[in-house]
């Protein structure tokens, strides 16, 4: 069994930074949730990432969550077999404690800081920290345009798509899949998460990870512009009446309405839509065998009525160029973002006790393990 998943919580989005912070940790499935807050350079990826490796290096489940704007650095950290979740509480992502002390503790790194250090580089401080907005700000323009040319892509695929042929696939599948399972009366918890991301690396996803542990999934191909949402939202709602809990995976560009990959645990069943910017290959669920998945394949291109599409080529080459293009834009801003917060960390990391905040960690982590006497 597959130990470690790689997510994203919060995406660099049309309508700016996008969270979904709440669903990393309900507060009543929760043991604990760590809030994490201090500046940047102060250490919390790195402080969660060296927590997360303790555990999975004991064999025990953990997602790991990383940050849209540095997809090389944590947001936050799950220890699933605990229910223990680390986060990164400060901007633009700020979580604060719901039920303070019975669920809910604040670390603060900010603890472990020279103050004086930090203020003499004030106005430098404040100068990066405008940057730093001013360059997302940009971004997120960028990708409001993009977000626009998109949908005249999607209008089209729209019209050359009958809604019956796409509900059609979807009965299928909850037939194939839910038939066997009675209406719940109490329903499935519905968790939400990025599983690519737009970052200054560009297009980062994660797409394998989703059906790591599952012995069956669809792979569902669409050509830019089409989404297989309806098919996915018919299949989550089933298992969630059903009493099955289910991961939903959203689209960076339509971050509040349009579902883009689905999980649902319990069943061991996942559903990954592929198109030309997330792509995943059957090889990369691992090497042929008993523990091997089921793949299926449903191309949504059959659907596509091509005399619809010929009809709008010209407008549908266009647009693509356009989107792709903006998109490109947006991501340089966003690497921009990034290059001016690394310089921004530096005013910090010198003025940080790193010793103290290690004493700290290992601390909390033999009270982690202590639970388990």
């Amino acid at each position: 069994m597959k130990r470690v998943r790689h997510l994203f919580p919060g995406n660099n989005t049309p309508k700016g930074f996008f969270s979904f912070y709440k669903f990393i940790l309900g507060q009543r499935e929760a043991n604990r949730i760590m809030c994490i807050k201090g500046g940047p350079g102060v250490g919390k990826s790195s402080f969660m990432m060296k927590i997360a490796d303790e555990f999975i290096e004991s064999g025990e489940e953990v997602d790991l969550m990383h940050c849209s704007s540095d997809p090389d650095s944590l947001d936050a950290v799950v220890l699933k077999n605990r229910k223990i979740a680390f986060i990164d509480a400060t901007s633009p992502h700020i979580v604060d404690p719901v039920t303070p002390g019975a669920v809910d503790n604040i670390i603060h790194l900010g603890e472990y800081w020279d103050e004086e250090g930090i203020r003499r580089n004030k106005k430098e401080v404040i100068e990066c920290n405008e940057n730093i907005r001013a360059w997302f700000g940009r971004g997120y323009n960028y990708l409001a345009a993009a977000e626009k040319t998109y949908d005249l892509l999607a209008d089209i695929y729209s019209s050359a798509v009958k809604p019956a042929e796409i509900y059609r696939i979807a009965a299928t599948i909850v037939v194939k899949e839910l038939q066997h399972y009675e209406i719940s009366l109490r329903p499935g918890n519905v968790k939400k998460y990025f599983a690519s991301a737009i970052t200054p690396k560009g297009f980062v996803n994660n797409l394998k990870d989703l059906a790591v542990n599952c012995n069956r999934i669809y792979l569902i191909s669409v050509p830019f512009g089409l989404s297989a949402d309806r098919i996915l939202r018919v299949v989550s709602e089933g298992a969630v009446y059903r009493g099955f809990g289910v991961e939903e995976y959203y689209c960076p560009i339509k971050p509040d309405i349009m579902l883009e990959h689905l999980v649902i645990p319990e069943l061991r069943t996942a559903f990954i839509t592929v198109n030309e910017y997330h792509d995943v290959e059957p090889w990369q669920f691992g090497e042929e065998g008993d523990d091997y998945p089921e793949i299926r394949h449903i191309d949504l291109s059959d659907l596509v009525d091509e005399t619809v599409i010929e009809k709008e080529r010209r407008l549908i080459l266009e647009s693509r160029e356009f989107t792709d293009a903006l998109m490109k834009k947006a991501i340089d801003c966003i690497a921009q973002a990034k290059k001016e917060h690394d310089v921004l960390e530096e005013y910090y990391i010198p003025n940080m006790d790193f010793k103290k905040i290690d004493a700290l960690r290992h601390e909390i982590v033999a009270k982690i393990r202590a639970e388990d006497v």
